[in-house]
């Protein structure tokens, strides 16, 4: 199984920030991998290890996906150091500054060239705080979006996880390849 995990290098939230002419100064601020995508890595190698791990060259592999400046390889290399066995950086100029619809095209386009059976992200990054990523991804991929997962259990044809929303819990299922919105 080809798990892709999407994942953002955001602002350190503990950081002193400043702002430069209305814009936060994102060159001059501890960068982190959003800990919300961290999550979203953890779970996409408990699915790999339940399933025989994700050793190299072995059947299931995890591989970290993100977009952004040349800095933003601190974060895709925290993801591999978690366990990941690869990672895509896409990084232009000319997506600096980029906005949600942008950036889910060029990751729907990586996601689609690499042929991954399974999709996670964070459920937000912390720095926009906008949750749309991930269903702007689904509706490129033309895939199913299943939001605000605790947990994710995979065999080779079904995904089951259970969704907590307004503290109760649902059971949802859908055929892979999927989507995942993850919230652990």
């Amino acid at each position: 199984m080809k798990i892709a995990v999407c994942v953002k290098q955001v602002p350190d939230s503990w950081a002193e920030k400043k702002m430069v002419n209305g814009v936060l100064d994102r060159e001059n601020v501890d960068a982190v991998l959003n800990d919300l995508d961290e999550y979203a890595v953890e779970e996409a190698l408990r699915i790999a290890e339940a399933h025989g791990g994700n050793e190299e060259g072995g059947a299931h592999t995890v591989t970290v996906i993100s977009m952004g400046p040349e800095r933003a390889t601190e974060a895709v290399r925290k993801a591999l150091s978690m366990g990941a066995n690869d990672a895509i950086l896409v990084t232009d100029a000319k997506l600096a500054g980029a906005d949600a619809l942008a950036t889910s095209a060029v990751l729907a386009a990586v996601i689609e060239k690499g042929g991954f059976d399974l999709v996670i992200c964070g459920t937000e990054s912390t720095d926009a705080r906008m949750s749309v990523v991930p269903a702007m991804l689904a509706e490129r991929l033309n895939a199913a979006q299943l939001t605000f997962a605790s947990k994710v259990e995979v065999d080779p044809q079904l995904k089951r996880f259970p969704s907590h929303v307004s503290q109760k819990r649902a059971w949802k299922r859908c055929t892979l390849p999927s989507h995942v919105l993850s919230l652990l």
